[in-house]
């Protein structure tokens, strides 16, 4: 059986974040919200340029937002940029992630971007769909796939689905659900340090530390690469959160609403041009050596 990404076996069978075939997979862009409000747009230009630049195919999924408006202000937007084609996919109801329309767009497409609004309405709408199978498929074929505020939080395999503001964590302050699963790698959080969510992302990590926790700030992105290298680009910060250390959490032992102890959490703050290597779990600041290796071999080519 074959399948609009081409042909082969049954994908949705397959990991999220393994390529099946020799290709590197494409860039995974979590953005933190209000990308779109400066004229300068850095982010989105980025996105672009990884995207195929003015030859760039860019199919908008605007289910999250329930204002009717949102895809094609971002069709405007990608236009202003110099993109040949942008297009916002009527997905509203799950009957609309097998039609062959949405489908044909999503599978000629060189880069997905996911908007804001409620990433319930993504979860509810594209889990288990063809249409967020083909997505999967995309990445993992080197397509570059972005989400901004909801949409970035639905990217990960774990997904914040809401919760309670504060900087400590609490039990039963984070409500977590499964998101689309590009990478299992992460759990992200956003307009982070504007809405005050570090207690949210410690309480999420606080039940399982196996992801890194990326709290990111409004008109801020980690675009993590095939080598699971992030590179912060933006105005504002990227939180990183690891807990692969962690010592002790008391969330299995505090009643609902109580702070949880944690003991050995590692926490990075980094700004526009820092890097965190999700394989190693190694932060380096914009001046740091990987960033002068990436110079030098800019230089030697």
């Amino acid at each position: 059986m074959t399948s609009p990404g081409g042909p082969g076996p049954q994908w949705g069978r397959m990991s999220p974040s393994r390529s099946v075939s020799r290709s590197f997979r494409g860039f995974i862009v979590p953005i933190g919200g209000a990308e779109d409000k400066l004229a300068d747009r850095t982010i989105l230009r980025r996105f672009v340029e990884l995207a195929g630049g003015r030859d760039a195919r860019i199919a908008i999924v605007p289910t999250a937002s329930e204002q009717p408006d949102t895809g094609a202000n971002y069709e405007r937007i990608f236009r202003d940029l110099g993109v040949w084609s942008a297009r916002s996919l009527p997905i509203e109801h799950r009957l609309d992630c097998e039609r062959p329309t949405v489908l044909e767009e999503l599978a000629s497409a060189t880069g997905i971007f996911l908007t804001g609004g409620n990433q319930l309405r993504l979860t509810t709408t594209l889990g288990g769909t063809e249409a967020a199978r083909l997505i999967r498929r995309r990445n993992a074929a080197g397509v570059v796939v972005a989400g901004t505020s909801a949409g970035a939080s639905f990217i990960s395999e774990h997904m914040i689905a809401g919760g309670d503001e504060g900087g400590t964590p609490r039990a039963a302050m984070v409500r977590l659900a499964a998101g689309l699963g590009l990478t299992n790698k992460v759990i992200i959080d956003q307009h982070f340090r504007q809405r005050d969510r570090l207690g949210r992302l410690l309480a999420a990590l606080a039940y399982n530390p196996f992801p890194v926790g990326l709290g990111l700030d409004e008109d801020t992105a980690a675009f993590i690469g095939p080598d699971n290298v992030i590179e912060v680009v933006g105005k504002e910060a990227l939180t990183v959160v690891d807990a692969s250390q962690l010592t002790y959490s008391a969330m299995g032992r505090v009643a609902d609403g109580e702070p949880v102890s944690m003991l050995n959490v590692r926490l990075h703050v980094l700004v526009a041009g820092g890097r965190f290597n999700l394989e190693t779990r190694e932060a380096f600041a914009e001046e740091g050596p990987l960033a002068v290796d990436a110079e030098a071999a800019e230089e030697e080519r």
